[in-house]
């Protein structure tokens, strides 16, 4: 692992790629600021190792064109109270006040460049933008693991420029040796908690999880493919026809690989999508016609808190059902209750994947869990065995 521990930065310009893509209110007041939390200890070192560092970063979808909705400029504010010093703000990645600023940083200073997606340039993974953003520093640092599954220019492009002067930042290092001691370091017994709407998402990273964990749990609206493919009635619930027979497949699999697969065994069910729609619990392959499946019902909790307990490595992804609506919240809950508790007597966790975090935080037990991953589609990805560019890149 290279992080910025193993290289000398001291009087060095360290271009750092941060994930800054942070939610704004109406009035660009940033509404949770994790992201930006998460990069400030490897700031923070290169600043105390004698460094300056420029920072960059997208901020939403500006597909190629200044738009001040998504300007960088809204987050120095609040970085700079973060960092306890003044930071600096480029109006453009690249170009002439880019340069000029960057060549006049001076050691335990920061400057942060506008939004790199204003420029077509670098979602296209761009070799000469680049270039261009690699002649702003000395060093180059991977902080974005968030953005690490994708070839954009700053993110695994520019990398081939700083041959002997490159390395992760503390986040990047810290998302990936905690992924790996779900998958290659795990205490048995291993369990992943997978749940979700569509289980066709959730293929790959099955696949890739039957050689390394001992159970899988499985809620959400992924389950009534499951119980489908076992012939069981789901009434309304969401089903992927398409997918019944893949689910089968992958039930099978499991068995000759001696993973042990845990489906609901209860559900707890609405006769609409919505909040204040009537329930009812039936048994989970028994759903009535004209009402659907939105969240594990009582049994299930119990059998799944039970599992969850007796585990020693914990990986959450996906939430048990519609945790959004209160009443269909309570599986969820449970569950990364089961979790934190397994934690706290000593078991491994790890949550990964957005409604996953989100859930974990909306509940309030984010700190109860082992780690907490900061990247969504690359956690993903990751989990699926994917070579990620923007690790790939450091590693070259």
């Amino acid at each position: 692992m290279i992080t910025i521990d193993k290289l000398d930065l001291k009087g060095k310009k360290v271009l750092v790629r941060v994930d800054f893509n942070v939610p704004l209110n109406a009035d660009m007041q940033i509404t949770d600021d994790t992201r930006i939390q998460a990069a400030i200890p490897t700031i923070e070192a290169i600043l105390d190792k004698g460094g300056s560092v420029i920072l960059m970063s997208h901020l939403g979808r500006p597909k190629g064109e200044e738009d001040d909705a998504f300007s960088l400029r809204h987050l120095v504010d609040h970085l700079s109270d973060l960092l306890g010093i003044p930071v600096m703000f480029a109006s453009d990645c690249i170009g002439a006040e880019a340069v000029e600023l960057a060549h006049e940083l001076q050691p335990g200073e920061v400057l942060l460049l506008e939004n790199l997606r204003f420029h077509n340039e670098e979602t296209a993974g761009d070799v000469e933008f680049a270039e261009r953003l690699a002649e702003l520093g000395d060093v180059y640092v991977n902080d974005a693991f968030g953005t690490a599954h994708r070839a954009h220019a700053s993110t695994a492009v520019i990398a081939q420029f700083f041959e002997g002067a490159k390395a992760f930042g503390y986040l990047m290092a810290a998302e990936i040796e905690n992924v790996s001691k779900v998958l290659e370091q795990g205490s048995a017994p291993i369990t992943a908690v997978m749940g979700g709407a569509k289980v066709s998402s959730k293929i790959p990273i099955i696949k890739h999880l039957m050689d390394k964990v001992d159970h899988i749990i499985v809620g959400g609206g992924m389950t009534f493919t499951f119980i489908k493919a076992l012939g069981g009635q789901v009434g309304d619930s969401l089903v992927e026809d398409d997918f019944v027979d893949m689910a089968a497949e992958l039930m099978t699999e499991m068995r000759a690989k001696g993973v042990e697969l845990h489906l609901p065994v209860d559900s707890l069910n609405a006769d609409a999508f919505k909040v204040d729609a009537a329930t009812n619990v039936s048994k989970a392959g028994e759903i009535p016609d004209g009402w659907m499946g939105l969240d594990i019902g009582p049994e299930t909790i119990k059998y799944y808190t039970q599992l969850i307990l007796d585990s020693r490595t914990i990986l959450m992804n996906g939430p048990m059902g519609v945790f959004e609506m209160a009443p269909f919240a309570g599986g969820t809950r449970a569950v990364i209750d089961a979790i934190a508790r397994a934690t706290e007597s000593g078991a491994f966790s790890l949550v990964g994947g957005g409604d996953s975090v989100a859930a974990v935080k909306n509940f309030g037990m984010a700190k109860r869990m082992s780690y907490v991953s900061t990247g969504g589609g690359a956690m993903l990805e990751y989990l699926e065995g994917k070579e990620l560019p923007g690790i790939a890149s450091i590693l070259r």
